[in-house]
């Protein structure tokens, strides 16, 4: 079950392990607001599990899109038995949806960025295709 590797990097055995979490435990799978101190629980069930990576594939896992917008909504933390914790705090709340919003404005940059390079380079085009039949009708 273990498909960790010591030549991968970090992140490819953070990966590699948040998979396997998922496969384990639904809470992972459902992508719901962990309890706080999750990674004790899981290196007191799994202490095959690397700390160092555990810690790496939480933080992915937590500021993975699908994770953010659970928090966003949430009322209650969720432990890897499926139980209700602790509730999400306003803040923790507030703190997802701003970084929904940042990466929501980064992407619609990233779109119009991409859509104004589209169009410069079909202008380029369509003045070449000019150029090129304007020369070619002299010859």
């Amino acid at each position: 079950m273990n498909t960790l590797n010591e030549t991968s990097s970090p992140a490819q055995n953070a990966r590699a392990l948040i998979k396997i979490l998922q496969e384990i435990f639904a809470v992972f799978r459902d992508y719901s607001p962990l309890t706080i101190g999750i990674d004790k629980q899981i290196l007191a069930c799994h202490p095959e599990f690397e700390r160092k990576t555990l810690r790496i594939a939480l933080g992915m896992h937590t500021h993975s899109l699908r994770y953010l917008k659970n928090l966003e909504k949430a009322t209650h933390r969720i432990d890897l038995e499926g139980n209700c914790g602790e509730e999400v705090t306003e803040a923790h709340r507030k703190y997802a949806k701003e970084i929904l919003r940042e990466r929501s404005k980064k992407e619609a940059e990233r779109r119009k960025a991409l859509h104004e390079a589209k169009v410069l380079e079909q202008q380029r085009t369509e003045k070449l295709s000019q150029l090129v039949e304007k020369f070619s009708k002299k010859s």
